[in-house]
């Protein structure tokens, strides 16, 4: 059978998580898409031949597999709806009891196509209370070019990774004097820093940090991360999701406030401590690694780099399983609304029933 992907945008930074979906549906000989239903989104795909630029041209293209790497999906387009995540969880915010708030389930998927044992177990509870969706663990497409680990060639100078989230309460982008210790370390060529702003904040804020620039200072306006955490030693960052991905490689990181003293990363409270953090990260401490080591088998215990070949595969034999023992998804009155006033479409078509083609 001739498969028919679209894979479902709305930021920039879900290009990376698609782009080895992309590689491994076209190395099949099926058909792929792209659709974005925000700015940012349309912006990053305009180097993409295969893109569709309206709603219209996405209902008549007829999906049979929707990959989407967004919080919601339109209810009344064709295909098996799957959420392939656009971020590990971060783990910024506690609820109740201080346990972690784990995504939520907005009834619009199929199938989530899990990361590794802690998404796992956290979807199949959710799934207890919603019945309508299952849940598969596959590894998570956008970290398959980290793999296999290069050893990094160790240099002179150290290389520091900094990344930031975009939430005025927990980024360090927004800090003055993490910012000015961040200039003091680099003008006295310590170390080499190399950053990168989530997309989302502000132009004035980039601008402050694009000032930093140097022989020991490079800010990257990208979204394709990997290639920078290949080049780093040790990450420097706050609570943002780049943290977990970085961790794959088992190199330390350093947060700056972040929400939880977790017993895998080097958290600090304050500026005047960046530098001693930076140095005892350095020295790869033997505890943290192995505490390193046991958080990411827990998080992502996939190394093969083929975590799209396996979303694929899931994917295609989901599309034609008998899926009867699923309940209608609910009726979602208000987000479905959101989602055609967003899109400017409007239609009473909606499938509450997950997409089967029996073969």
């Amino acid at each position: 059978m001739q498969y028919k992907f679209l894979i479902y945008i709305s930021y920039s930074y879900a290009v990376p998580i698609g782009n080895p979906l992309e590689s491994e549906i076209l190395r099949r000989g099926y058909s792929v898409k792209w659709f974005s239903d925000l700015d940012d989104g349309v912006t990053a795909l305009h180097n993409k031949d295969n893109r569709l630029s309206t709603i219209e041209e996405v209902i008549s293209y007829k999906p049979h597999i929707v990959l989407a790497a967004t919080n919601d999906v339109p209810d009344f387009i064709s295909g098996l709806k799957v959420q392939i995540f656009h971020g590990f969880n971060a783990q910024k915010r506690p609820e109740g009891n201080n346990n972690f708030a784990h995504y939520r389930i907005r009834g619009f998927f199929d199938l989530y196509c899990t990361q590794g044992p802690t998404s796992t177990s956290g979807f199949r509870a959710q799934q207890k209370k919603f019945p309508h969706f299952e849940v598969k663990e596959t590894g998570w497409s956008k970290v398959d070019p980290l793999f296999p680990i290069e050893v990094k060639q160790q240099n002179s100078v150290t290389t520091i990774m900094i990344a930031s989230t975009f939430s005025k309460r927990l980024s360090l982008a927004l800090h003055d004097d993490v910012f000015n210790t961040i200039k003091q370390l680099s003008n006295s060529g310590k170390y080499k820093f190399i950053m990168v702003l989530h997309p989302k904040l502000s132009h004035e804020t980039k601008e402050k940090w694009k000032s930093l620039n140097s022989n020991n200072f490079t800010y990257y306006d990208t979204t394709e991360l990997i290639p920078l955490f290949k080049k780093a030693d040790i990450m420097f960052a706050d609570t943002t999701s780049a943290i977990q991905e970085f961790l794959l490689q088992k190199k330390p990181v350093v947060t700056y406030r972040h929400t939880f003293n977790h017993n895998y990363l080097i958290n600090i409270e304050s500026a005047d401590a960046i530098e001693k953090a930076f140095d005892t990260a350095l020295t790869n401490p033997k505890d943290l690694i192995e505490n390193i080591k046991a958080f990411i088998n827990q998080l992502h215990p996939y190394f093969d780099g083929k975590s799209s070949q396996r979303v694929v595969d899931t994917c295609i034999s989901f599309l034609h399983e008998d899926k009867s023992y699923l309940k209608a998804k609910p009726l979602n009155l208000i987000r479905k609304y959101k989602i055609r006033k967003r899109l400017g479409y409007f239609t009473f078509k909606s499938y509450n029933k997950p997409y089967t083609i029996k073969l």
